[in-house]
């Protein structure tokens, strides 16, 4: 059957759904492998305490890989194995196809891996005999796997999230190249009709420089219309996501658009699946570090490990919880389409979250801090919305 393990680890929550023998949680052996992009290093750790076995290498083929894993299967008779790999560049094929195959596969979290000190040699051999080593004795950390559904949403929304940083480069040198040569706009807000209109009232001596120009001002355009295709994209695959009740659920609170509601499901899956809010928080590294010792407690700034996309969208929208705490239209259009509870949760959080930026920013600390420990404390009230949409209890935990 499926379960969730948890695991802690510097400041970090890892989730992994695996099987599990319904008679023992022991394997036959694990195989710890080592994967690149044309090769895949392979050792073998049976039960005990003897050396683990390199096997060899294959290719990175799906043909190679079912060919090993009927091999392994044969060898050990059909008894379940556990196959062992570090989250990478080359995906989650691997975990898929030996999910299938019917044994239990994790990928583990690379910076939580044990390493000795004194180990100065690495290579492709001595990391998959490692790694079979360490799934032996459990001490590796699985991650979170998305589903094939998760992940297609997660390449969309990092795909705009890509788009956006083109777009805001083009913008950058196209401004740049206009403060260069004296050019000044004079209105209140960039890149709105008003301002194209202008741009296109701009001259220069040479006819070199007004080519510059226009292809700059193409190279922005064209760069928003991406945007703005794959935001429609966005829009368009939203009902048809198993995740769309959520993603309508946490769109009552302030701050977060149909992009920011998107991007952290995308990122995250079910959020309601982590025990508690704190335990949110530590994944996303908005918790303070610490470093203590004997009578002295020591915290420094927070530990930005973790999801860093879902932290800088929950950052971005802790801003708004800078202006006093209303009930806007748009807000009020997108709660009308939650639950009860929902609401009363999503106005619970403005009136706690603008009342502590006041109180916060009052006592003179930096701006980005304020900001910081609002996002914070959004996301064990979006983890409170999640639950409440998902069905789940939560109680009140959600500002724990």
């Amino acid at each position: 059957m499926g379960v969730i393990i948890h695991s802690k680890s510097g400041g970090q929550v890892h989730y992994a759904t695996t099987r599990v023998n319904a008679a023992s949680d022991v394997h036959a052996a694990y195989i710890g492998l080592d994967v690149h992009k044309v090769s895949i290093s392979v050792a073998i750790a049976e039960a005990g305490r003897q050396a683990p076995e390199f096997r060899g290498e294959i290719p990175n083929e799906p043909q190679a890989i079912d060919t090993l894993v009927r091999q392994l299967s044969e060898r050990f008779a059909g008894q379940p194995l556990l196959f062992s790999y570090e989250a990478g560049p080359c995906g989650y094929g691997v975990y898929h196809q030996v999910q299938a195959s019917g044994h239990d596969c994790e990928v583990v979290a690379p910076t939580l891996i044990p390493r000795r000190a004194g180990d100065r040699v690495k290579t492709d051999r001595r990391d998959a005999q490692m790694l079979a080593r360490l799934a032996r004795s459990g001490e590796l950390t699985p991650v979170w796997v998305p589903t094939p559904e998760q992940e297609a949403m997660r390449d969309l929304t990092r795909a705009r999230e890509d788009m956006k940083a083109i777009e805001l480069k083009a913008r950058q040198r196209l401004n740049a190249f206009l403060l260069r040569h004296g050019k000044i706009y004079g209105g209140k807000s960039k890149w709105i009709p008003a301002h194209f209109r202008w741009l296109e009232t701009v001259r220069f001596a040479t006819p070199v420089q007004q080519i510059v120009l226009q292809e700059y001002i193409e190279a922005v355009r064209e760069a928003q219309r991406r945007v703005a295709g794959l935001e429609g994209q966005m829009e368009a695959a939203l009902p048809d996501w198993s995740l769309a009740p959520v993603v309508e659920a946490i769109q009552a609170m302030r701050g977060v658009s149909l992009i920011t509601a998107m991007t952290v499901l995308a990122e995250l899956g079910d959020i309601s699946r982590f025990d508690s809010p704190c335990q949110l928080m530590a994944y996303l590294g908005l918790v303070p570090s610490e470093h203590s010792s004997g009578g002295s407690r020591r915290q420094g700034g927070i530990t930005k490990t973790g999801n860093g996309h879902v932290r800088r969208v929950l950052v971005e929208a802790a801003w708004s919880y800078r202006f006093p705490a209303r009930k806007t239209r748009i807000i009020e259009q997108r709660a009308e389409r939650t639950t009860p509870t929902v609401q009363a949760i999503a106005w619970a959080a403005q009136k706690r979250l603008c009342g502590r930026y006041r109180r916060l920013a009052a006592t003179g600390k930096v701006k980005q801090q304020v900001v910081t420990a609002i996002a914070r404390e959004m996301a064990g009230f979006l983890w409170a919305i999640a639950c409440e949409a998902m069905g789940k209890p939560h109680g009140s935990r959600a500002t724990a």
